[in-house]
This record gives C-alpha cells, structure tokens and sequence, in this order.
C-alpha cells in the first residue's frame, strides 16, 4: 500500500508533489521521495520517516514549473531505508520512476540485470522496472516502457519520467490503481483521488494494461493492445473538505462521526415517500424476479456486510445466498450456474481478488451487481450493475462509514427487491423504511 502524485504544469512543483503527499500519508508513511526534471536534469530527494522530513529537504528548492513525481511508501520488498525509498533510478540517470505494486518475477529480472552489467542499488522489487526501461530508451519513451512492463509479471501502477522526454510523464496500471487527473494547461497522475482533488475534479481512469503519455496539455492513451483510444474524463463527487481532517485528530475518527450524515443522505437520495429508488441500478426489475441464488464475494470488512446480506436475503426473500470470500471464491473454482447473480462489494472498486471473483462470473455468463464507494473504478465499468455506496471518501484504513453505508444498502435492496418478488406486503415495508 503506497501512494503516488505526478504533475506537469505551471505552478510550483514542489509545492504540488509535498501537498499531493500530504493527502495519501494514509497509503503509505514509512519513507517518500520525489524526483523532477528541472532544466533537462533530474533532481530527486528520499527521506525515511514522514513526509514532513521531505518538506524540509526540499524547502530550497525554486522550481515555478516542470514535470515532476512523488511517492510515499509502505515496504513490502526491502526494509525501511533512503536507498528503498521511491523513486529508483536505472544505472546512468536516463529514467526515474515510482510504482506500487508486487514484481512477483524481480528476482530472475534482477539476476538477468547484473549478469548484463546493471548495477542495483535497493532491495526492491521496483528498481528492476528502471533498469529495463533504461535498456531500451534508444527506440523512445513509450517503447521502453511497453518493452519493460512486458516483461514483468504482478501488479504495477508506474510513473516515469526521462530527461530524453522532459514534456511529460509517461505511466502503465495493471491491478493497481491508477488515475490521469484533467486541468487547464497542467495535468495529474495519482493513485488516489484524494492526492488531486482540491486541484481537479475531471479523471480518467486507466485500464488494466493501458500506458499513457500526459504533458500539460495532451494526454494520450493506448489500450494493451497497441491501439490509442479516447480519454473519457469522469467527474469526481467528492468535496475538498471530504478529504480533510477539519479539525479532527484522525481521519478514522472523522468517518466514525460523518456516519449519521452519510446514513441521512442515503435515506434521503434512496427512499421517496415509501418507494426505493435506485437511480443508477442497470438491471431490470424482470432480471432481479428471476434470481435463485445469490452469490456474494468480498474481502475484509465488505465480506462482514455480505454476511449481513445473507442473513437478510435468506430470512426475508428467501432465497439461497452464499457470502464468500473473494480470494477463496476466486480460486476454488464455484459452480456458477442457472439464474444466479454474483454480487461483489469493494469500497475502493480495486480489490484485486474481488475484481477476479467479477471477471470470472461474466466469463461465465452469470450478471455481476457490486456495491461500491468509487464510480469509474475497475469493478464498477466490469460489473453489469452498480449500487453506488455514497460514503465519500474513506482515508482511515480501518472501515468505518463504508461499511455502515454497505450495511443500509443491503437493508434497503432487501425490501427492494422484497417488493419486486411479493415476499412482503406492503404496510410491511413500510414500517421497516419508518
């Protein structure tokens, strides 16, 4: 769980990146770094600790514009120190580069480096990616980097810059998230929203495979197959203020008091008069009558809400429901059959083993309705249905309001979909939306 920030544009970089920072501490507080192109040169800073020992390195620095990335970590390969720290940078300075991410493949990648000369600096899984970059920057940016991601296998989300193309930043996602955030002559890349936010609200998430090229005033994307294809910005519903403490000591108590408010809202958007609305629901009600069997995947606390699903699906449609966990359900090879539909729930839309769990229903044929907290996510454009959560964003990493708001949807759909199928009579549901 790490966090990365990325600009190109006109105001002071540092002061962007360091601010970026600031808002993903909750992915990653261990160690951070930067690295920005300031006259054809690559100028980078690493400390251990919080970001506000970076702050204090990088205080001097007079940059009023540039390209630059930024990246604050929680190790997994490598312990905590300068020289794990993000960004890593191939052998002679051509390329700099943050990822998050697991290179399952870095040790035989490593070993094939060093036994070609390359000499490697960290720990790390990342670094490798640096230096099969490096390896083929004679043939161009975008073909280094779709050369050197071919050859890793995991997950990545990847930001990289070069002073042989000092316009922009080029980055590639494969099972982590990555986003292209859209402003007026400057652009973004993140890993999270909040990173962004008070700066734009316009985003572009990128696909699984896909590579882009962003420079202040052009972003260009390419599918994994080759082929360009249009940026469909999204716009983000989020307040600024949704993003800070305002005064609280924790983000996570902030969301246990924001509770009752995000409750209220959903009563408020989802119940009109003693009718349940759900407005962006794809399915049609014949489609959700038919269902004879539920299947629920998911991981952490949204596996503990489809537990609660169960029970309500079960005692008041009675229909069979399974709750599983994603990474079981996954790899266990389910029978998937018959007028079923698998529902998967994700607060960020990303979950890895969730996201399989969905891919692997519509492959075979059976329909995906997921409830998640972040539209233009991965698992809400693969799902055939979404139910937005509407808790906002959740910096705590300990669940607190998505799950509450996990717990209301699932009550509201029951007397939902309780209608739909005549299980209940009327006066019924509406002494339980009272």
């Amino acid at each position: 769980m790490c966090g990365i920030i990325g600009y190109v544009g006109t105001k002071d970089i540092v002061e962007v990146l360091i601010a970026g920072l600031k808002r993903l501490q909750y992915r990653g507080y261990d160690s951070c770094g930067m690295a920005i192109l300031f006259q054809d040169e690559l100028l980078s800073a690493k400390e251990v600790g919080r970001i506000e020992r970076l702050e204090q390195v990088v205080r001097e620095w007079s940059i009023p514009e540039g390209v630059g990335i930024a990246h604050t970590r929680w190790a997994t390969h490598g312990t905590v120190t300068r020289e794990n720290a993000h960004p890593h940078f191939g052998c002679n300075g051509e390329v700099a580069i943050v990822h998050n991410g697991i290179i399952e493949n870095y040790h035989e990648l490593r070993e094939e480096l060093i036994k070609r000369g390359h000499i490697i600096r960290s720990q790390t899984d990342s670094e490798v990616i640096a230096h099969l970059i490096e390896e083929n920057m004679k043939d161009g940016f975008l073909h280094a980097v779709r050369k050197a991601v071919a050859k890793v296998k995991g997950t990545y989300a990847l930001a990289c810059i070069s002073p042989y193309a000092p316009e922009g930043i080029m980055v590639a996602r494969k099972g982590a998230p990555l986003i292209i955030g859209l402003g007026k002559e400057e652009n973004f890349v993140a890993s999270d929203i909040p990173a962004i936010l008070p700066l734009t609200r316009n985003v572009d998430t990128l696909n699984d495979g896909e590579i882009a090229w962003v420079t202040n005033d052009e972003v260009k994307i390419w599918k994994p197959s080759g082929e360009e294809r249009n940026v469909n910005p999204t716009q983000v519903g989020w307040e600024i203020s949704e993003v800070d403490k305002e005064g609280f000591i924790s983000f996570m108590l902030k969301e246990i008091f924001e509770q009752p408010e995000k409750l209220s809202d959903i009563i408020q958007k989802r119940v009109h008069g003693d009718k349940i609305v759900f407005e962006e629901l794809s399915f049609h009600p014949r489609d959700l009558v038919k269902v004879e069997r539920f299947i629920i995947q998911a991981c952490g606390t949204s596996w503990h809400a489809g537990l609660y699903a169960r029970y309500l699906f079960e005692r008041y449609l009675r229909v069979p429901t399974d709750a599983e966990i994603s990474s079981e359900f996954r790899y266990r090879g389910p029978i998937l059959d018959g007028n079923a539909l698998v529902i998967a729930i994700s607060q960020s839309g990303e979950t890895a083993d969730t996201l399989a769990g969905v891919r692997q229903a519509r492959s075979r044929f059976i329909p995906v309705l997921s409830l998640c907290n972040v539209l233009g996510s991965t698992i809400t454009r693969e799902s055939d249905g979404v139910i937005q959560l509407l808790a906002g964003p959740e910096i705590g990493v300990a669940s607190t309001k998505a799950y509450t708001t996990q717990l209301a949807h699932f009550f509201l759909l029951t007397l939902y979909l309780s209608r739909l199928k005549w299980v209940a009579d009327e006066d019924e549901i509406r002494n339980r939306l009272e």
